[in-house]
Formats: structure tokens, C-alpha cells, sequence
């Protein structure tokens, strides 16, 4: 039994309990189709959203916006969508709103537990274990999610980085995750689809790691010929790699 001394398990809640990339891609067509771009395909029109991402995304908490995306994820989501515009020399502040407002309301209707989240949750609350979500996202938007799935009872504490105001990687979300239990780090079991902010931190921190790895994980703003994270060459391997949830049980000894 791999997991025997392990007492409290923590999840990531993004691509890790839900299908959040999937809910975001489907909102993206659904919201270019609501509100088509003249001489645009709702095809282009992600690619273009996509192509601003990377820009944006990429330099969010060096310039200026991250303090603001920590409280909410409104001002960050609706200047995406005007970059979008702008690169098809469009600026409408309506419609950039519009398609703010439409891709928030759509993602949040599409978001949907895995299959296996929910058996394993109940299991593990039958059964004793503490648990803990860890995840980074604007505090409304993850607050949000939690409540969409009808989770938020499950755990405690929630950590989320918008309402701390830092978030995964950084070693004093694991230090306070830690502390929230008064366990050892070995004691501790981080469940995450991310090994640059869930897996790493956590072998750094001493817990034990499951790294879920699901051919869906793949963001909306990654270019055509993107594949699942892997793992990066010299860095050290989780405890184990799973596709499933449900095959944390066994190795827990449930």
C-alpha cells in the first residue's frame, strides 16, 4: 500500500476534480457563435483568443492586472476579449463586455465533476480522511466553481489564491495547507493535474504526490499542436501517475 501513512488528501480543483479546460473551450465557440465577428468563423475567432492569451496571460503578474484578477476575474476576462477584438481592428466596449459576460455565464454552465470525483470524495469523507483543495484562479470565479459543483462541503480549508493573494507554486500555500492538520509532510497527499504548480511544490514540500494526467488537459490558448504536460526532463517523478481518481483508493488501502 503506497499511501499507508497518509492522513489528509488535498486536490487541485481545476482539470483535476472538474473539466475546466473543457467548460472554457466549449464557452469560447458558444460565445463567438452568440455574438459573431463580420467576417470572422467562430474557428478564427478563438484562435485569435487564444493568440491574445499567450500575450496577456503570459505577463499578468508583472503588469498591473494581477491585484485586480486576485479580487475577480471580470476586469482581466473582459480585457482578454478586447485584445481579442483588437487584433480584428475592432474596439467596442458593449461588445467587448458582451462576450465577457457570455463567456463567464456559459463556462460556469458547462463545468461538470469528472466521473470519478464525486465517488472518490464520498469515500474518503466515509472513511475519515481530512481534505483540503488547493487552487489558483481569481478568489469569485474559484468560490464560484466550488459552489456551481456543490463541493465547497468537502473540504476544509479551501485555499485559493485570489483570496490569499498568492497561490501554487509557492512553498507557503503547502506550509499553510500543512499546518491546517498538524501532520507530518509525508502524512499529506497532494492530488493535482499540474506538476509545475501542484506535483513539484508539493515533492518540495516532503508530501506525497498523485499526478492525474487526463489527453483533455490542454488550454484553450495552447497552439494546435499542443499535448498534455510532461514531465520535465531531471525533475523528480510523483509517487504515482493516475488517470482515474478512483485509483488513489487501493493505494490508500479503501
Amino acid at each position: 500500500m503506497m499511501f499507508q501513512d497518509v492522513r489528509a488528501v488535498y486536490f487541485d480543483l481545476d482539470d483535476t476534480l472538474c473539466g475546466y479546460w473543457d467548460a472554457a473551450k466549449a464557452a469560447l465557440r458558444e460565445t463567438f457563435e452568440l455574438h459573431p465577428i463580420p467576417g470572422y468563423t467562430t474557428d478564427e475567432m478563438t484562435l485569435h483568443w487564444a493568440a491574445a492569451f499567450r500575450v496577456f496571460g503570459a505577463d499578468l503578474k508583472a503588469s498591473g492586472w494581477y491585484e485586480q484578477y486576485c479580487r475577480t476575474g471580470e476586469p482581466t476576462r473582459n480585457e482578454q476579449m478586447r485584445l481579442t477584438l483588437e487584433r480584428v481592428g475592432i474596439a467596442d466596449a458593449t461588445l467587448t463586455k458582451a462576450l465577457g459576460d457570455t463567456y463567464a455565464r456559459i463556462r460556469d454552465e458547462r463545468l461538470t465533476l469528472f466521473p470519478d470525483a464525486l465517488e472518490v470524495l464520498d469515500v474518503l469523507r466515509e472513511k475519515g480522511y481530512p481534505m483540503g483543495l488547493i487552487t489558483n484562479g481569481p478568489a469569485d470565479i474559484q468560490r464560484q466553481e466550488a459552489q456551481t459543483l456543490g463541493i465547497e462541503s468537502y473540504f476544509n480549508p479551501i485555499l485559493i489564491e485570489g483570496e490569499m493573494g498568492f497561490g501554487k507554486p509557492i512553498p507557503e500555500v503547502f506550509a499553510r495547507a500543512l499546518a491546517a492538520h498538524s501532520l507530518e509532510p509525508h502524512q499529506t497527499l497532494m492530488v493535482g493535474n499540474s506538476y509545475k504548480h501542484d506535483i513539484l511544490p508539493a515533492i518540495e514540500a516532503g508530501w506525497r504526490t498523485a499526478w492525474i494526467r487526463k489527453p483533455s488537459d490542454i488550454p484553450p490558448s495552447a497552439t494546435g499542436d499542443a499535448k498534455p504536460e510532461e514531465l520535465p526532463a531531471g525533475s523528480p517523478a510523483p509517487d504515482v501517475e493516475i488517470r482515474d481518481l478512483k485509483e488513489i483508493l487501493p493505494l490508500l488501502g479503501l
